[in-house]
């Protein structure tokens, strides 16, 4: 869903650097050094307004989080969040999702959140799914062996979907959730994003999965 331009988004995120990386390509390989320590790194791919990757920082200071989105009024509100949590282990980068490789080195990502993806109903438009082969091909490259995908939706359509893409693709699902919010053991664990509490006040069931690619052939 496309958010109304932002006036001074620009220089916002321009006056905030120490946050929002100028230029990611030139860390690939070296995100350690941007963070300042070998934690894991995680990455939520199409980070709408900053809810659950800062969450998700707040409640593990033990793991580096990077959230990335392609528009950039977008970010801008997520990096309000951001400054407001003021958290050692958060970073951003306004850059396209497909383009992961050119921002990560090969097994340098431990794990990938795909949180309410635009679910690009039309057939014409399947190779647009976060959740599609080739997406999924970019995730497995950038990831860690045995990495994991961790994806939540309010959209039964392209849940199927996507549980059908991942398993074709090879991967192994650890955990299906066809009604997160009715899981009392999960709910500690579950930080949600903007959509999610929106969805999910309205009564919307909320489907989520963790599946993570075998070890490769050698």
């Amino acid at each position: 869903m496309r958010v109304k331009y932002r006036k001074g988004a620009p220089e916002h995120l321009q006056a905030n650097t120490h946050i929002v990386v100028e230029n990611p390509a030139e860390f690939k390989g070296r995100w350690s050094e941007r963070f300042g320590n070998n934690q894991p790194i995680h990455i939520e791919v199409g980070c709408g307004k900053g809810a659950f990757a800062v969450g998700m920082a707040a409640l593990h200071p033990e793991i580096n989080y990077i959230a990335i989105d392609m528009q950039l009024s977008v970010l801008s509100y997520a990096l309000d969040r951001a400054l407001e949590a003021d958290l050692p282990n958060i970073q951003m980068i306004l850059v396209n999702g497909s383009a992961l490789t050119e921002y990560f080195a090969e097994g340098e990502v431990a794990q990938v959140y795909l949180n309410f993806s635009d679910p690009w109903p039309k057939t014409r438009h399947e190779k647009r799914r976060l959740t599609y082969k080739d997406f999924l091909t970019t995730y497995e490259n950038i990831l860690r062996s045995e990495g994991e995908v961790h994806f939540k939706t309010d959209n039964r359509g392209l849940f199927e979907y996507s549980l059908v893409s991942l398993t074709n693709y090879g991967m192994k699902l650890k955990q299906v959730w066809l009604d997160l919010h009715a899981d009392e053991d999960f709910a500690p664990l579950n930080v949600m994003t903007e959509y999610e509490k929106k969805f999910s006040e309205k009564g919307q069931v909320i489907y989520r999965l963790e599946a993570k690619f075998l070890p490769k052939m050698k």
